[in-house]
């Protein structure tokens, strides 16, 4: 923004020197040479008048003597000729006395009392020069002309001095008005810029610095003031949403334990047929309190502002699957690890064990007997590996298209769900992979079951050898398996 500022406060500037300087230096330069010439042609004819005295009086004897005063004079050449066009002086002695120039198109038509003045290149005079071509004459009759030539050098030199001091004033006020157009845009964007560094902070989960309500323009304090005003009530708002989930925790866990026992211990008391109703409420009791586990897991992953780290996708794939073996062992169920290496990928720390375990949670409960657990990983993209994805396949029935599009609803089962879920595991792995920059699908695997794809961004930079200690996120500590 300071630079936009900057820019336009100097094409502005530049635009008000161009419409000012350039009429200025060319009204300049057309007068310079209306005088020089007017000058030079006014010369030329009092120079005339003066010589044709002399020619009338037959005192030619003095005409070489004035025509050189009057070149020295002026710097000029002159070149004098009588009334038949013969030369009767030269300033420069090139041309002999007596040289016939009549021929020439202006000492003929100024001979007949027309004055010429043309500008063009004289051999005699180096550079450019100004040439007027005017009569001595009483009455009608012309008794000598006077060629004068002036160089265009002087007129010329005064002119570029002119334009170079225009430019030099020109480039003197661009430059005050940048440093004034500088000092104005960063008064007025430094506001701006605290409240962009404000609107990070907050966005990492608390504002340390608020932005200042004393610089700037009125409108960026007031408004400083209200995004202060606001950050505050969203803080509390966060704390008091935290809090609840903390106590939360706390506070349902035990009512839910003491109503199982409570529960459980009237199995003695009951008929024996009403054993089952009593299995089916033991059973809603312990579903309930894995959705309240849910639901908090996920009101602290909502809540949570960890960034994403670089964290190897190959140990984490290689340390879930030989934990989960045992238990697939159990279901008499395969689980294999396929796949090129795929190296760091960027994730919320804890997050993608807590994501495997719900996807193998998932799998399990509807993978048959003697069937097995794919966990492959592959790069998509160019050679950049744009993207890193990992697949955990199963066996099972799979799901219809309708059912893939809402299985990351919460709270959300198949009709012929047949196990007990809360409906709060895919949605869990979705917030825990978006948290990361990644994204999950569900697609039909080949040969019937489903295929889960976590698609996660490879890490760049590489991670340090020795990674400094640092807290468990939340999402590591409220590790859920649910579905």
């Amino acid at each position: 923004m300071t630079r936009r500022l900057l820019l336009s406060y100097l094409s502005l500037t530049m635009l008000v020197l161009l419409g000012l300087e350039v009429p200025l230096g060319y009204f300049y330069a057309r007068g310079e040479i209306s005088r020089f010439t007017g000058d030079g042609r006014h010369s030329a004819e009092l120079l005339a008048q003066a010589l044709e005295v002399r020619v009338e009086q037959r005192a030619a004897s003095d005409i070489p003597e004035l025509v050189a005063d009057f070149a020295d004079g002026n710097g000029s050449h002159v070149l004098v000729v009588d009334d038949t066009g013969r030369v009767l002086a030269d300033s420069d002695r090139a041309t002999p006395r007596g040289t016939d120039l009549s021929a020439r198109a202006d000492i003929s038509a100024a001979l007949r009392e027309r004055s010429l003045t043309t500008t063009r290149e004289d051999r005699a005079v180096q550079g450019d020069a100004f040439t007027v071509t005017v009569p001595g004459s009483s009455g009608t009759t012309v008794h000598c002309v006077v060629r004068a030539s002036y160089p265009v050098a002087p007129v010329t030199s005064r002119i570029h001095r002119i334009w170079t001091t225009l430019a030099l004033i020109g480039l003197g006020v661009l430059v005050t008005v940048a440093a004034i157009a500088f000092a104005l845009a960063h008064w007025v964007t430094g506001p701006v810029r605290a409240l962009e560094r404000a609107t990070a902070e907050l966005a990492e989960g608390s504002l340390k610095d608020p932005p200042t309500t004393s610089q700037g323009p009125p409108e960026l304090r007031r408004l400083a003031a209200t995004f202060s005003h606001t950050a505050t009530r969203l803080q509390h708002l966060l704390q008091a949403q935290r809090a609840f989930a903390s106590e939360a925790s706390h506070q349902l866990k035990t009512p839910l334990t003491a109503l199982r026992l409570r529960l459980e211990n009237f199995e003695p008391y009951l008929d024996p047929r009403a054993h089952e109703s009593l299995d089916e409420a033991v059973g809603e009791v312990e579903r309930l309190g894995r959705m309240v586990h849910g639901l908090l897991a996920l009101a602290r992953l909502e809540n949570s502002a960890t960034a994403p780290e670089a964290t190897d996708l190959d140990a984490v794939v290689a340390d879930r699957a030989a934990t989960w073996t045992a238990f697939a062992a159990e279901q008499y169920v395969d689980i294999v690890v396929t796949g090129e290496p795929a190296g760091h990928v960027r994730a919320v720390p804890g997050a993608l064990e807590q994501v495997i375990d719900n996807l193998l949670s998932n799998a399990l409960r509807v993978a048959p007997p003697g069937t097995t657990l794919t966990l492959a990983t592959a790069h998509t993209g160019d050679r950049r590996a744009t993207s890193v994805e990992l697949h955990v396949i199963d066996q099972g029935p799979g799901m219809t298209e309708a059912e893939r599009e809402r299985a990351f609803d919460r709270f959300w089962r198949a009709a012929d769900s047949y196990h007990e879920g809360t409906g709060l595991g895919l949605p869990i792995v979705r917030q825990l992979t978006r948290a990361g920059g990644g994204d999950v699908v569900l697609l039909p695997a080949p040969g019937g079951g489903l295929d889960a794809v976590v698609r996660l961004r490879p890490a760049r930079e590489r991670p340090p050898r020795t990674p400094p200690r640092r807290p468990r996120a939340t999402v590591r500590e409220e590790r859920v398996t649910v579905s």
